[in-house]
């Protein structure tokens, strides 16, 4: 069975799909580790709308608030690189545990 390839537009180039997730993932772990570290430090806008209605004070802590990557931030690292690390290390789990999940789709498909 043969890969599929994306056509690009207006070239007739075709994209090979592996180039497409290696790219895009680059992509996202450039996005997770770099630009993520002028992400704005004010509340989400959940939290924002909370506090100007005024139940924001009725909010309580998260059951995994003690956990190593709680907060975008990583236990035991300090500014920027903590922040980074975590979005870095949360792509790569997502990538992972999407890439097994299409693996056992394939292979059950192909049964």
């Amino acid at each position: 069975m043969t890969r599929p390839a994306v056509q690009t537009q207006g070239t007739g180039r075709r994209v090979s799909t592996r180039t497409l997730v290696v790219v895009g993932l680059l992509f996202s772990l450039l996005l997770a580790g770099v630009v993520s570290g002028w992400a704005s430090s004010h509340p989400d806008g959940l939290e924002h709308v909370a506090s100007q209605v005024g139940f924001g004070d009725t909010a309580q802590e998260s059951p995994t608030a003690d956990s190593p990557m709680a907060e975008y931030e990583t236990r035991g690292v300090e500014g920027r690189l903590g922040g980074a690390l975590a979005g870095v290390v949360g792509v790569v789990l997502t990538a992972v545990l999407m890439g097994g999940l299409l693996l056992l789709l394939r292979r059950r498909r192909e049964e």
